[in-house]
């Protein structure tokens, strides 16, 4: 099966500086113990990962590189690029509410590689917590600021939020419509019982009645259990009959998703999940959607 891989990473943390990755105290992680992930992975690492996978693009989706440096990040991996021919595009670092975003945008934006930026924004630890309107948020007026220089710039946002702030994220697709959204790891659905379970549903219908959202299904590793068809079919079917077929795509997550399961175990899973779909709808899911919303023109 031909793919392009909607959402992984490169790194060399001997070479540059990545908090989580170079710091000795470990970051809060949604999988756990991290530590196997503090090593470089360079395209040789990923494309031995794929397997059997013929992936034909991929897309670089920023490393929480350096703060001070975010355009450092964008060199390098473009210098990755060009000599491996991995990643096709990037999705570059940029702080929406910090000095000097105009220039970095700008920067980016006139980058051929960079198509879109991803900027986490401030979020609760748990649906309990959730308050709109705080510092840092989609609700933060100065962040809003910032988010609305993209679509001048001809970028993207990739979003990395949890379900429980995609009420805040609604709000966003609604005011800024020329504004592409691509919102990443299927919405976070990391508690499965069935009240949350419901919840995260009716928060990803909402944000798909906006024609300008896309979805990545990806990031669905469960901490302490390796990735099953059985635990994660659900939460798959559920994220393409509310974005459908043409606007969903498929992503590693590597090599985060790591902890969790092998490269061809999680893509081996999609395959069977989505078993039941036309070719064209799977060529789509695989491929096509990722290629025409990340604006891979010779892909």
């Amino acid at each position: 099966m031909q793919i392009i891989d909607a959402h992984h990473h490169i790194w060399d943390p001997t070479q540059n500086y990545h908090p989580w990755l170079c710091d000795d105290a470990p970051i809060p992680f949604r999988y756990g113990d991290y530590s196997a992930l503090r090593r470089p992975y360079l395209p040789a690492d990923y494309r031995a990962d794929a397997g059997k996978y013929e992936v034909v693009g991929s897309v670089y989706v920023e490393t929480e590189y350096d703060p001070e440096d975010p355009l450092g990040e964008v060199e390098w991996i473009t210098a990755i690029s060009r000599d491996a021919g991995l990643p096709t595009v990037v999705v570059a670092q940029a702080w929406l509410d910090r000095a000097g975003r105009e220039e970095l945008l700008a920067a980016h934006g006139a980058h051929p590689l960079v198509r879109g930026i991803r900027h986490k924004p401030a979020s609760a630890p748990a649906a309990d917590k959730a308050a709109r309107g705080t510092p840092g948020s989609m609700d933060d007026p100065a962040w809003r600021e910032g988010y609305a220089l993209l679509a001048p710039n001809g970028l993207s946002f990739d979003l990395q939020t949890p379900w429980w702030h995609l009420d805040a994220a609604a709000d966003l697709a609604r005011d800024f419509p020329e504004t592409r959204i691509i919102l990443n790891h299927t919405g976070l659905p990391a508690d499965r019982a069935p009240e949350p379970l419901a919840r995260w549903r009716e928060a990803l219908h909402g944000m798909a009645e906006h024609p300008n959202v896309a979805l990545k299904i990806s990031g669905l590793g469960l901490p302490g259990q390796p990735w099953r068809v059985d635990d994660n079919r659900n939460i798959v079917l559920t994220a393409i009959e509310a974005f459908s077929p043409e606007r969903v795509m498929f992503a590693s997550n590597f090599p985060v998703d790591s902890l969790v399961a092998g490269f061809e175990t999680i893509f081996d899973g999609f395959a069977e999940i989505t078993s039941g779909f036309s070719e064209a709808e799977r060529a789509a899911m695989f491929r096509d959607n990722a290629r025409r919303i990340y604006r891979m023109e010779n892909v």
